[in-house]
């Protein structure tokens, strides 16, 4: 099954980050969203940030590994990891995407 994951990281490590992730072939392609503002709760204090979406496309196999290796290379303490199942996708992307993530290839 292929999955879109969500992560947002601090601007500054946004393209080590994906590249990282494509280099592993634990994604097949990584979109870097910059621009987003993001305000959220951490302890008893609302704060607001600015940081990168990733939106990283990878599939069920490859996802215990890739949520891993964001935990180990990620800045933040409890980063967000969004996983969403792909219900379609054209057979061409699907194809290209898992040969992506072969790492016979």
């Amino acid at each position: 099954m292929s999955l879109v994951v969500m992560v947002t990281v601090p601007p500054a490590g946004a393209a080590e980050l994906a590249r990282g992730l494509v280099e592993h072939r634990l994604a097949g392609c990584v979109n870097i969203v910059p621009g987003l503002q993001t305000v959220y709760r951490w302890g008893n204090e609302v704060a607001e940030e600015p940081e990168t979406l990733l939106i990283i496309k990878t599939n069920g196999e490859r996802y215990p590994e890739l949520e891993r290796y964001i935990k180990e290379h990620h800045p933040y303490e409890v980063p967000e990891i969004v996983a969403l199942p792909v219900d379609r996708s054209s057979p061409e992307f699907s194809q290209w995407l898992n040969a992506s993530l072969s790492v016979s290839s």
